[in-house]
């Protein structure tokens, strides 16, 4: 797997774009050239130049530097809620697809009514209903996101379990909780990962899309979607002020969509 990855140069573009943008998040302290949160108003609008690479908002602040700074919510949001996902969406999946029958039903009735409403408006509801912070709009997007990972595991488990080892190790007196840990979730793992990694890049897209709307982490907090959102009426006299958040968000997805895209033909056993 690891040489298939290797040989892949979108695959690795797309990771070293990931790295760059995750260890400039880091550093951001220390390279960012402005404050991100309070600037000078004689300073607002101002297009970019050597003092400001990107330019300022209409508040003086450094695009730059908030875009660093932004970067840091981006990329947390992103991993923090597929982690979430990935955990009910696994469980609750190999669950459903390890037992069936009643414990089935359930889990995938439950799927059906999340997926059934559009994500954004789901998103949009639950973060209404709640006070918007970092922690809350992670969770949000990730209990949101879960219903596919669930229906994607149970599929694959329901391919597995059936398989002649499976069977060999129950007739050895294996208990259910070593058949699913031991022999049945190892085996599913593989779509299960790439899943994950293309979920992030729509992580990334529903908090920004949350920010945009004014239900994302609370102001100054530099965020993506609110650098857009902020720009929005501005387009025409100081367009670097949505221009470049929204670039930065482009790019991050698709880096991240590259990666999966790399994972899936690495652990894609028919290659």
């Amino acid at each position: 797997m690891y040489h298939r990855v290797v040989r892949s140069r979108w695959t690795l573009t797309g990771l070293a774009v990931v790295v760059a943008l995750a260890l400039a998040a880091l550093a951001a302290p220390l390279i960012a050239p402005g404050d991100p949160y309070h600037g000078h108003l004689a300073a607002a609008l101002q297009a970019p130049s050597r003092a400001f690479p990107l330019g300022t908002d209409a508040q003086g602040r450094d695009v730059l530097s908030r875009l660093l700074f932004g970067a840091r919510l981006s990329l947390a949001v992103g991993l923090a809620s597929q982690v979430i996902a990935l955990a009910v969406g696994l469980t609750l999946g190999l669950a459903a697809g390890f037992y069936g029958r009643s414990v089935d039903a359930v889990v995938m009735r439950a799927a059906d009514v999340t997926l059934a409403f559009p994500s954004l408006l789901l998103l949009i509801a639950v973060a209404a209903a709640v006070k918007p912070t970092l922690p809350v709009v992670c969770v949000v997007i990730g209990i949101v996101g879960w219903a596919g990972m669930a229906r994607l595991v149970r599929a694959q488990v329901l391919v597995v379990r059936r398989l002649d080892y499976v069977h060999a190790a129950r007739a050895f007196g294996a208990s259910d909780a070593r058949l699913a840990a031991r022999h049945v979730l190892p085996n599913v793992l593989g779509p299960v990962i790439v899943a994950a990694t293309l979920g992030v890049g729509g992580a990334i897209m529903a908090e920004a899309a949350l920010s945009f709307v004014g239900l994302g982490a609370p102001p100054p907090t530099p965020s993506w979607g609110a650098m857009v959102a902020e720009g929005r009426d501005l387009l025409r006299v100081a367009p670097w002020v949505s221009l470049f958040p929204g670039l930065a968000i482009g790019l991050t997805v698709l880096a991240v969509n590259l990666i999966g895209d790399g994972l899936r033909d690495a652990l894609d056993v028919r290659a």
